[in-house]
């Protein structure tokens, strides 16, 4: 659960304001810093990995102070910080134009070598963000610092085009499709498009599309319902609620919604801002930091 409440909506339908303010803190720790994940086009390194456990006989998980055994950290030594990944697969999903993003790799904690043997390395799990497996991998821990918390403008619903890097929000952790303040998502830009860390990004969808519930009805009020009218007055067609007739004499056909659109410019909804905290080849992991309603798979992002 988040540590912080939740977005605050502004009274003025022009901006969303958030609660982030000038803190000596930063915008993301432990789970959410070293716990997040990504998407790699690299290899990686099979043979490093956790090839047994102290109880081992007694259970198929393992967590925080339970003992494992690494195998293939040659020249680890006690006090020596390892994270443990678990890749998932090959990333294959429509919400992107890249044709091969790489796989995914989850992060589910670090491991402390507390004995280095001849053959094998004992380690004792320091922290969990998930259950561990045998053969889970591992890799030398990597210090990563994320950005301090800034004083920033309130959101921009109607915010321009920034004319920067774009691209698409293709997937989030623990495959959430619904997705809210303090969530881990990735997003299809990477070092190749020159993202860095601490870059801010637009969340937003072309207005009328990419809504995760479409209304069924055509018309918020059908042309063809004329009636409900009394015979003596005849007033049914006037009714507050019925469409506009077409021409400039009214005598036309109904104005339908999708003829109504038609003509209209490229119009886009800002649902929210993003974050970067790790950047990889082609892709990288960021944090919702404020969103104005529901963000979700396939919303497109821009760098600000």
């Amino acid at each position: 659960m988040s540590l912080f409440a939740a977005h605050t909506f502004a009274q003025q339908p022009m901006t969303v304001t958030g609660d982030i303010k000038s803190r000596d803190m930063r915008v993301a720790e432990r789970n959410n810093l070293y716990c997040a994940g990504y998407v790699t086009s690299s290899s990686i390194d099979t043979s490093q990995r956790i090839v047994g456990g102290w109880n081992e006989q007694d259970g198929w998980f393992y967590s925080q102070f339970n003992y494992v055994y690494l195998n293939g950290v040659s020249g680890a030594k006690p006090g020596d910080m390892f994270s443990v990944v678990r890749p998932r697969g090959q990333v294959k999903t429509k919400w992107t134009r890249k044709d091969k993003l790489g796989m995914y790799v989850q992060e589910v904690g670090s491991v402390e070598v507390v004995r280095a043997k001849g053959d094998h390395v004992v380690a004792r799990v320091h922290t969990s963000c998930d259950n561990f497996l045998l053969g889970d991998l591992v890799r030398p821990m990597e210090t990563r610092v994320a950005p301090m918390f800034e004083n920033r403008p309130a959101l921009d619903l109607f915010a321009d085009p920034s004319g920067k890097a774009m691209g698409r929000l293709f997937m989030a952790r623990d495959n959430m499709e619904v997705l809210s303040r303090e969530n881990i998502v990735y997003v299809d830009l990477g070092s190749e498009d020159n993202v860095s860390v601490g870059d801010y990004l637009t969340v937003f969808r072309p207005l009328g599309k990419g809504n995760p519930f479409e209304n069924d009805e055509d018309e918020s009020v059908a042309a063809r319902q004329a009636g409900y009218q009394s015979y003596e007055y005849r007033g049914g067609r006037f009714s507050n609620q019925a469409a506009r007739k077409s021409g400039e004499n009214a005598t036309g056909r109904v104005v339908t919604t999708e003829k109504a659109k038609e003509g209209r410019p490229d119009i886009r909804k800002v649902v929210g801002e993003l974050i970067i905290l790790n950047v990889k080849e082609r892709t990288a992991t960021a944090m919702i930091v404020r969103n104005a309603q529901e963000i979700h798979t396939g919303d497109w992002v821009e760098v600000q």
